[in-house]
């Protein structure tokens, strides 16, 4: 390929980056380089930039496609120096444009709520207007529902206020900002301005409410009250500020920070202009429903007592947490919390959304829509939906032969379609489950449905089942994952503005959550809100810490519908005890399909040596026919399969691939075991990954010992469709020690850690005192000894211990921040490019890493091969093939001889001659971008240059590799010995 690099830099880096160029290309200008090279080289060039780059590198590297198109293909160094294509900016000019100036000059006597020049009391009115009208047409007429959007009414209404601040009217009025755009809307961002001593907008704006109020509105209660402050307060996600100062968390320091920068006015001056502002906008509203007064006239109806905020309570009173949680020991404490946390959800997305809206018209659009009352013009426009997806549905539904089983589904599709509230759909693996949640959003008359899963594998599955033949072929089907983002096929991209719009969103919960835990996806829930939506295979949250608390808040704001709220949850294992005790979801509410799958099955409890990987452990024995084998942890299964490759037509998944790995076995295992499927393997082994949702079987099916829920569901891949006369072996894996009922080894630890080993143990006691081993049962006697299971006091004190342990982790998590919503401000802001990965996730701390190759064909001989497991890509715009683990694997899980990070540290600089940090969070805030990986283990040719063989770190992680497929990333000690 024939490229260009044109440097940008300055003082020294300005001779080392020549160096470097000089060696690769020709110099055609003074600052401009040209050569053909090919994708080796260009990496490289890369990677000698990056080496010594500093703030003063600034080099662009662009692709010649033909002679009048060239491609930019990266940057390394400082991106200010070039715009998004890497064009060198050649004018520059600090004077005033003709074309900057507004066709009319601001009035200075006026108040602004944006550099639109739009009126700030008609904007703060229209914002509560319209928060208020989507609120009370996606809630129930109730009198509560009347209450909530009043209050959403004041929330809109103060959202705001802050904005007299004199600082802001400055800055809104200057001509030069008068298209300015900001995704977390619009604030102060002049270059000597900075937050970190200084107050935003919605911070001073939740100080006047706070001061304001006192307790003059009576018709709100406390409750709403208090979300009208975490609203007007969380309307704009929280700058990041690098000074972690105390006083910006309380009212009182709010008080004394914005006081002190106050010149011109006094801040009792600041509160009547603020009463003032307020009562221009009752006058709004009052002209606008032509009433005679306005709820926010109550608010400025008596004077503020300034004496208060001299008090200790006040200068102590901290301002609106982002989550209300607390570690309880009381499961329906924490129902309390959720409930406030539903209510914050739904009037914060709703007040936002307005602001969004309203601030996306000019100031005469805003003022003609006020005059002539149709602000409600907007909420049609964004609440509508139209489709023809119930005649896709019922063309889909007519396909499927008549018989007992289609009835059946019918009978109970009719049931939930007549609940009015949230919807509980339980049914045995391969009962139709699907078809079933497709009918009643059709007798439901949906529009659109937001079909939302736990994993992006469940949703990969989905999202092939419903584009075939047999279901949706014509509809527009669309996933939209962290991954992938397709409609009606694989591989075909959904455009950026079309989001969320299909017939059908097939979504993982993660992206649902955005609209809790972030700012700018928060419109995402009024989308929720307003659409008929399915939660698929809803038992996985129970045990995932802050997931479940989350999702609970999800179901709560749907709840609150009521009649509207067209909410479907599906499994096969509904958890009975956690729709009680957490979501107070009542048996009637809870319709079961029954099954149509006349196969019997004959459960084997098979106790094993857990320290043993032989053929005396039945995870580990060579297997025939069409088998499945799943393991609770990756490890297991990677160990099997590598120890049975050379015996078995086996294919190994699991979580541990690069993306590239992942996706293609995840096709291949799909393909073979599917239902006619290929059969190109006989085997399969793999984690959890496989339990929920994949639409495969087989004849036999070895697992280890999970909870109730894991237990049948595994047992749903197990002739699924019913095809077999002779009884299905069901084989469960019990480690000898909790046959004991010990918690000691590793497979009771590992439970431990999942929130899961009381209710397992509690399982497998239950079904020992059955007497079902080896025992021949039919699916309804198991599902009936599930929902038993769930109703006896052992077992519901079980459950409810594990649910308390994760409940009080997901609090840890979610005080520590995880979940609060942060902004950079512009000048701090990371430059674009690859996501990279959030300093905080609720799914775990994970890094990108690197490693080496090994083959392990000869296992137990290991050849360490001279290549890593995956290449940058030359541009920057194409994704890494990229690898991620914990930070507990990283750091080795406390135990300092496990630390792969101080071994990298030790290493990294000699073996690639290139300087890195030397301190961990260095190290590991760096590994959030994919171009700095983590090194999990080097390549012989890189050991060699620190000493050798002898260099290698006992615990290293290698992405292994076999003649037959990956096994992916596994320590070094999981290849050598038995350890777990």
């Amino acid at each position: 390929m024939m490229v260009t690099f044109v440097s940008q830099c300055q003082k020294k880096a300005l001779a080392r980056t020549r160096r470097v160029l000089d060696a690769f290309a020709n110099r055609i200008g003074d600052n401009t380089w040209q050569t053909v090279i090919t994708e080796e080289g260009l990496i490289a060039v890369k990677t000698l930039l990056r080496k010594t780059a500093t703030k003063n590198t600034a080099v662009a590297c662009h692709w010649l496609r033909s002679r009048s198109r060239s491609e930019l293909i990266w940057i390394v160094g400082n991106r200010d120096q070039f715009n998004s294509q890497g064009i060198v900016p050649v004018n520059t000019t600090t004077k005033e444009l003709i074309m900057d100036l507004p066709k009319q000059a601001p009035n200075p006597n006026f108040l602004y709520a944006n550099t639109h020049l739009q009126g700030l009391a008609e904007h703060l009115f229209a914002v509560g207007c319209v928060a208020e009208q989507l609120l009370a047409r996606l809630m129930p007429n109730e009198p509560e529902t009347k209450n909530e959007a009043e209050a959403t009414f004041i929330a809109g209404c103060l959202h705001d206020l802050g904005k007299i601040d004199p600082a802001f009217q400055d800055w809104a009025r200057n001509p030069k900002k008068k298209d300015f755009q900001a995704e977390d809307g619009q604030h102060i961002d002049d270059s000597k301005f900075s937050f970190e001593k200084y107050p935003r907008h919605n911070e001073i704006s939740v100080l006047l409410y706070q001061l304001l109020d006192s307790n003059s509105i009576k018709v709100i209660n406390t409750a709403h009250k208090d979300a009208i402050k975490h609203t007007v307060y969380w309307h704009h996600a929280k700058p990041y500020r690098k000074e972690k100062d105390p006083e910006f968390s309380t009212f009182g320091g709010i008080y004394k920070k914005f006081g002190n920068s106050l010149s011109s006015l006094s801040f009792l001056e600041f509160t009547e202009k603020a009463q003032r502002l307020l009562q221009q906008v009752g006058e709004i509203d009052c002209k606008y429903r032509s009433i005679e007064s306005s709820l926010v006239t109550k608010i400025y109806c008596e004077a503020v007592d300034l004496g208060a905020v001299d008090s200790e309570t006040f200068k102590k009173l901290p301002l609106p947490v982002y989550k209300s949680y607390d570690s309880e020991e009381r499961i329906d404490k924490y129902r309390q919390h959720i409930r406030t946390n539903a209510l914050n959800n739904r009037m914060r997305a709703s007040v936002i959304s307005a602001d969004r809206l309203i601030s996306g018209l000019s100031a005469d659009e805003l003022h003609d829509h006020i005059r002539q009352q149709t602000l409600h013009r907007l909420v049609d426009e964004t609440l509508l939906l139209e489709s023809n997806l119930g005649s896709q549905i019922q063309t889909c539904l007519q396909q499927f032969p008549a018989g007992d089983r289609s009835n059946k589904q019918h009978e109970i599709a009719v049931q939930l379609s007549k609940l009015n509230d949230v919807a509980v759909l339980a049914g045995p693996a391969g009962c139709g489950k699907t078809k079933i949640a497709l009918e009643w959003a059709q007798l439901k008359n949906a529009q659109q449905i937001i079909w939302i899963c736990p994993r992006v594998q469940v949703c990969q599955g989905l999202f092939l089942e419903l584009i075939s033949e047999q279901y949706l072929p014509d509809a527009k089907i669309e996933i939209n994952t962290g991954e992938f983002k397709f409609t009606k096929e694989w591989g075909k991209a959904t455009a950026e503005d079309n989001y969320f719009s299909g017939d059908i969103v097939i979504t993982t919960i993660d992206q649902v959550f955005g609209a809790i835990i972030s700012h700018t996806k928060v419109n995402t829930l009024i989308n929720v809100l307003n659409a008929h939506v399915v939660f698929d295979e809803f038992h996985e949250y129970v045990a995932m810490p802050a997931f479940n608390l989350l999702f609970a808040e999800l179901v709560e704001c749907k709840k609150a519908q009521g009649n509207l709220a067209n909410t479907l949850l599906v499994s096969a294992t509904p958890h009975y005890f956690f729709l009680n005790t957490v979501m107070e979801i009542q048996p009637e509410d809870i319709v079961e399909m029954p099954s149509f799958n006349p196969s019997e099955y004959r459960i084997e409890f098979r106790v094993f040596d857990e320290t043993r990987q032989d053929e005396s452990n039945p995870l580990y024995q060579r297997q025939s026919g069409n088998t499945i084998v799943i393991s609770n942890t990756a490890q297991v299964a990677q160990k099997s399969f590598i120890r049975n490759q050379s015996a078995e037509n086996a294919v190994l998944l699991h979580s541990k691939f690069k993306k590239s790995d992942k996706h293609r076995l995840f096709d291949e295992v799909y393909e073979s075991f599917k239902k006619d499927g290929t059969r190109k393997f006989e085997i399969l082994r793999a984690g959890p990954i496989v339990q929920a949702s994949l639409n495969i079987t087989s004849d036999y099916m070895v697992s280890e010992l999970t909870t109730a829920e894991n237990f049948l569901q595994r047992l749903g891949r197990l002739d699924r469709f019913g095809a077999n006369s002779s009884a299905n072996i069901y084989s469960v894996a019990v480690p000898d020690l909790i046959n004991q009922g010990k918690g000691t080894g590793a497979a009771a630890r590992f439970l431990a850690r999942q929130y899961a080993f009381a209710a397992t143990k509690a399982w497998y006691q239950f079904l020992q005192a059955e007497e079902i081993d080896n025992q021949t049962l039919q699916l309804p006697k198991l599902y009936t000894l599930y929902r038993n299971f769930h109703e006896m006091p052992q077992a519901k004190q079980a459950m409810e211990a594990d649910l308390l342990a994760c409940f009080k982790q997901g609090v840890q998590m979610i005080q520590n921040k995880v979940v609060d919503p942060i902004t950079i401000p512009p000048k701090k802001a990371t430059e674009k490019g690859r996501a990279k990965i959030s300093k905080h996730s609720l799914r775990g701390e994970n890094r990108f890493v690197q490693m080496a190759v090994c083959d392990v064909t000869q296992w137990p001989e290991i050849e360490f091969q001279n290549k890593y497991a995956y290449q940058p890509p030359i541009s920057e715009h194409e994704e890494f093939d990229n690898l991620t683990a914990s930070l507990d694997e990283i750091q080795g899980y406390g135990d300092s001889d496990k630390n792969l990070l101080a071994y990298m540290k030790s290493k990294h600089h000699n073996i690639f001659t290139a300087p890195r940090a030397f301190k961990d969070f260095i190290l590991l805030n760096e590994a959030r971008d994919p171009e700095f990986p983590v090194y999990l283990s080097y390549t012989p040719e890189g050991l060699d240059r620190v000493g050798g063989e002898s260099a290698r770190h006992s615990y290293a992680v290698y992405y292994a590799e076999c003649d037959k497929q990956p096994i992916g990333a596994i320590s070094i000690k999981q290849l050598t010995t038995n350890e777990d």
